[in-house]
């Protein structure tokens, strides 16, 4: 079982950055792509990108290409999302997920994080 604890939102700017964190314990946390969702009051959750199992590869959804970057540190089970250049329709609720030997693209996730809130101000 693969708990995954996200931590790093907040309130910030249009036009700030801001860097989400997701720990994950309780498993080979290298063997596990990654994958960062959200979701906006009102809204379903969509994705916004994933990493691979072995680092190597990432995707994002066109809505943060270019802006957001997915990384991972599995000396520290920990997977990254920096968001630079938000805007406020990246204000939602963001979470992620693992699933073993995934690749970078959407995924059916096996193990989900609580979330944590993003709010972006005009």
């Amino acid at each position: 079982q693969v708990q995954l604890v996200e931590s790093g939102g907040g309130l910030v700017q249009a036009g700030g950055s801001l860097r989400l964190s997701c720990a994950a314990s309780g498993g080979t946390f290298s063997t596990y792509g990654m994958g960062w969702f959200r979701q906006a009051p009102g809204k379903e959750r969509e994705f916004v990108g994933g990493i691979n199992w072995g680092g190597g590869s990432t995707y994002y959804e066109d809505s943060v290409k270019g802006r957001f970057t997915i990384s991972r540190d599995n000396a520290k089970n920990t997977v990254y999302l920096q968001m630079n250049s938000m805007k406020p329709e990246d204000t939602a609720v963001y979470y992620c997920a693992a699933k073993k030997w995934a690749t970078a693209s959407k995924q059916e996730y096996t193990y989900w994080g609580q979330g944590t809130q993003v709010t972006v101000s005009s």
